[in-house]
């Protein structure tokens, strides 16, 4: 089959793989429909991970189930499914409490599992025509048949509960202010979470002009960093309370300075502290890794960035941080879209066939010509 494979820095090509099979009883097959770019891939695609040329990208899929193992009960051939980031057993300890993102069976030695990611375990990713899925009764969301909302559908593989849990995590509520810093797709998604859940106002920061009509489209505040400190510009107009209630850190550690110039991969989460009030709360669904090869220095390197945990200490902060257990919250936006109460699509930009992933991994690495959320159809 077909698949996006990792080749070096800057660097993927469509290449023949082997065709998935069924590795154990619980295993099912998907014949891949839609299957997106995310800005994780990116990191990865930059030569900032551990990443090792072979690897087939693609965490956020959609597809047809073709073949399915002995051992699978509750999903069956042809059944339309979405797959979380996520690769979760449904068993162990962390699965039972719900922190699916953090399986502790998937991926022995560490915590957590996930299709086509470094050190997420040995599961190939779906920007391929097919993909298995392990533990398919767990790890497999039925879909109404046929292609209807299939853009929708696909978010949810990832972005979409990424952006809700963004809200979570700094337990936004019913009338409050919230802070969002990023206007890529998740901190778009972020945004849409916090108006759907009774955000009375919503910030949210960034540089591209795109990105901040979009966050404007749905009823955010924009906030252009380069025209001013992006938590100043917060803290005016909430001036009443001292900050936003809430802050989302939706980039992660490849943030920029003010300037925009060059990376400063604490500035957001020191900026968030400044931008929220006293006693509010902070949630960080935005990458931060252990080891980045491409750090200007040598703690970042490490993973060690020098936040202002005295500042923090002095407003009585609270954060929530971690990668999002998509199965806490798929089948609620699931319904939602179904319903009509929610679409996320509005994110996605392009619509491509596999053989253009090259030429999309390239154009949404450098944000040219209105590529912000890729969405590849095997």
């Amino acid at each position: 089959m077909k698949a996006v494979v990792y080749k070096e820095p800057y660097k993927v090509a469509v290449e023949e793989v082997p065709d998935p099979k069924l590795q154990h009883p619980d295993d099912v097959i998907v014949r891949i429909t839609s299957t997106a770019i995310c800005g994780s891939d990116l990191h990865m695609y930059e030569g900032r991970t551990a990443a090792e040329p072979g690897i087939v990208f693609g965490h956020e899929n959609l597809g047809v189930v073709e073949q399915v193992g002995d051992g699978v009960t509750a999903i069956k051939q042809g059944d339309r499914v979405v797959m979380p980031f996520n690769v979760a057993c449904g068993f162990c300890v962390n699965c039972v409490r719900g922190y699916t993102g953090f399986c502790v069976t998937v991926n022995p030695g560490f915590a957590g599992g996930a299709y086509g990611y470094v050190s997420m375990g040995p599961y190939p990713g779906g920007q391929a025509e097919k993909l298995r899925v392990p533990y398919a009764d767990f790890n497999c969301l039925k879909l109404p048949p046929g292609n209807e909302h299939e853009l929708d559908f696909v978010l949810l593989a990832d972005i979409f509960p990424t952006g809700y849990h963004g809200c979570e995590l700094a337990e936004v509520t019913l009338g409050e202010s919230v802070a969002v810093f990023g206007a890529g797709p998740v901190g778009l998604m972020a945004a849409y979470s916090a108006l759907l859940r009774g955000a009375a106002e919503v910030f949210v920061v960034d540089r591209v002009h795109e990105r901040l009509q979009k966050a404007q489209e749905i009823g955010a505040v924009p906030i252009d960093f380069t025209k001013g400190n992006a938590a100043q510009q917060i803290v005016e107009q909430c001036a009443e309370l001292g900050g936003a209630d809430k802050g989302v850190d939706a980039v992660g550690y490849q943030a920029h300075s003010d300037s925009g110039a060059k990376e400063e991969p604490a500035v957001v989460l020191n900026s968030l502290i400044e931008a929220v009030r006293a006693t509010g709360m902070l949630g960080v669904p935005g990458l931060y890794v252990p080891a980045d090869p491409g750090a200007a220095d040598e703690k970042a390197k490490q993973g060690m960035l020098l936040v202002s945990i005295g500042r923090m200490f002095e407003k009585g902060l609270r954060m929530g941080t971690g990668q999002c257990n998509v199965k806490r919250y798929n089948t609620g936006l699931r319904d939602l879209i179904i319903a009509g109460r929610a679409k996320p699509s509005f994110v996605v930009s392009h619509e491509l066939s596999l053989d253009e992933a090259p030429m999309a991994y390239e154009k949404f690495d450098k944000r040219v010509d209105g590529f912000t959320k890729v969405v590849l159809h095997p």
